[in-house]
């Protein structure tokens, strides 16, 4: 038995045969060209077809894991399209007198190492996204087929690294497991991957193309794949594998059953989501509502801000789609690390505490109109709540409903039809939570966002991987700041939930639930293991003394 460890991007048990992804033979013609104008025309007709395979790998992607995450094959399109790659390339032809091949090679290469070399990792990861791309342009003028790759049979694929474009076109039934030796937690497959719910491994160093054909385990547990497993070590993977199975339907059991303790103590567990993607798997998971819909996916999907009409189609959908659910929807939380061209924003040295969210929203009146109008209007379809982030102080609340307001009182003027709704604010700061009393007076709910409470209170930059053994995210600082916010709330009358990553925490629910949070809103996969946590507790039981209850 050979044992191979990496870092696990999904959890679970893959038992079956071994399919090893090899690379196509690309030799290069590096001989000289004199008909260069052969070869660029050879290159222009290579582009434009990748550039029809990506459209088609989109549509298939969205089918498979859904719209945001196959939006980086329209990506690829527009990086095809960038004005520098062509004009590099054709340039390398007429110059050096090479064949389109040598170009694609040199050119790619080039630009994807400028990436390689950046010290973002999101952006050191796009190289990928580069050698995907010339991969598929080599591959168009060499006559390889990209598509060769078929199967018939179950199969846990492994590679040195896995492309977007590869991982769209394996068959989903069959595929159980992905080992890959490159690869990141922030990569597209890795993003593809969590999508697909397969146990996948990246940065696994020992893969060998001898393992083609055998037989072998995917342990998304601890990290690592067993290739030919010893018997004892099969039947182990296999009882561990049909407990996950029994657990899933133990979890299915639990559809339609109320969220409450032991006691009787209720809370509603919500969805957080990204945009109207994501709303089967609200329904498939049965939430309760959405405590978080993420508004930013109407900004970051466009080169232009959307307009009133585009954002209300959106809103419109998912509030009809979800009624009479609740539907929270965080009003814009561009800024930080999320970007987008066409609002210009200034480059800041600290991003994290700078111009973001509600900052640019209040400064940016008539963009920050445009969004409330297109809710307003939207409430007339559903179980609507607006929410602002990143709100620190009173001052700024009141501004926010004053726009609110203008906005109600202009759409009332021209006839239009609007809904009852809740206003609500996101406690993320701690200024927030050391004014939760001043603020509750002004709101129908706070919503805790734990992400951003534990960066701001800990003073750790949440994107910077080397502060990751400093990050406490049970820092009693933060629970204090929890309970703070729970508290104001409950003395005004208002409802109190978590919508950050803390909620799905089950090692805190119990904790959570004696603070007296109202709701917890995760991501749509942990609303089943976490109504299951719910059912276990016992509130009227002191909290050492709880024993779980599966039921």
């Amino acid at each position: 038995m050979v044992v191979a460890t990496g870092k696990s991007i999904v959890k679970g048990i893959a038992i079956t045969k071994i399919r090893v992804l090899k690379e196509p033979d690309r030799r290069i013609d590096e001989s000289l060209h004199e008909d260069t104008d052969a070869q660029v025309k050879r290159f222009q007709d290579a582009v434009a077809k990748v550039i029809d395979q990506q459209n088609e790998l989109y549509e298939r992607a969205k089918e498979t894991a859904g719209e945001k995450n196959a939006e980086i094959f329209e990506v690829h399109a527009m990086m095809l399209e960038d004005e520098d790659l062509i004009d590099d390339t054709e340039e390398i032809i007429r110059e050096q007198k090479r064949s389109a091949e040598y170009a694609v090679r040199e050119s790619f290469t080039a630009q994807a190492k400028v990436f390689e070399e950046m010290d973002d990792a999101y952006l050191s990861a796009r190289s990928a996204d580069i050698y995907d791309l010339e991969n598929a342009v080599l591959d168009v003028l060499l006559g390889i087929d990209s598509d060769s790759f078929a199967l018939d049979e179950p199969f846990i694929l492994v590679a040195d690294d896995l492309a977007p474009s590869e991982t769209v076109k394996l068959d989903k039934n069959l595929l159980q497991g992905i080992v890959t030796r490159g690869g990141s937690q922030t990569s597209h497959t890795a993003i593809l991957a969590r999508s697909m719910n397969v146990p996948a491994l990246i940065q696994v160093k020992d893969i060998s193309d001898s393992w083609d054909g055998k037989t072998a385990i995917v342990d998304g547990y601890q990290s690592c794949i067993y290739v030919d497993p010893t018997p004892e070590t099969m039947e182990m993977m296999m009882e561990r594998r049909e407990a996950d199975r029994k657990e899933q339907a133990l979890l299915q059991d639990l559809i339609g059953k109320e969220s409450r303790t032991v006691d009787g103590t209720a809370v509603r567990i919500y969805a957080n989501i990204g945009g109207p993607a994501d709303l089967p798997a609200v329904k498939e998971n049965d939430a309760e509502g959405v405590g978080l819909f993420r508004s930013e996916f109407v900004y970051l999907n466009g080169d232009q801000s959307p307009t009133e009409e585009e954002q209300f189609q959106a809103y419109k959908s998912a509030l009809e789609a979800l009624a009479p659910k609740q539907v929270v929807i965080r009003t814009c939380d561009i800024g930080a690390d999320k970007q987008v061209d066409y609002l210009n924003l200034d480059p800041e040295d600290n991003p994290a505490l700078g111009f973001r969210a509600i900052r640019i929203c209040l400064t940016r009146k008539e963009f920050f109109k445009t969004q409330l109008r297109a809710l307003l209007r939207a409430s007339a379809y559903g179980n609507l709540a607006i929410m602002f982030p990143m709100i620190t102080s009173l001052k700024e609340l009141m501004a926010a409903k004053e726009i609110l307001e203008e906005c109600r009182t202009e759409l009332k003027n021209e006839g239009q039809e609007m809904g009852n709704l809740e206003i609500g604010i996101m406690i993320e700061t701690p200024a927030a939570a050391l004014i939760a009393d001043d603020l509750a007076r002004q709101c129908d709910f706070f919503s805790i966002g734990t992400n951003d409470l534990t960066q701001y209170t800990l003073a750790i930059d949440r994107q910077n991987a080397h502060l990751e053994p400093f990050l406490d995210t049970h820092h009693p600082a933060v629970l204090r700041e929890i309970k703070m916010a729970v508290d104001a709330a409950h003395r005004h009358g208002i409802w109190c939930g978590i919508c950050g990553e803390l909620g799905a925490d089950l090692d805190l629910t119990e904790t959570f639930l004696r603070m007296g949070i109202d709701e917890l809103s995760v991501n749509p996969k942990s609303v089943l293991p976490l109504r299951k946590q719910v059912r276990g507790i016992d509130l009227s039981l002191p909290q050492e003394e709880q024993e779980e209850d599966f039921r």
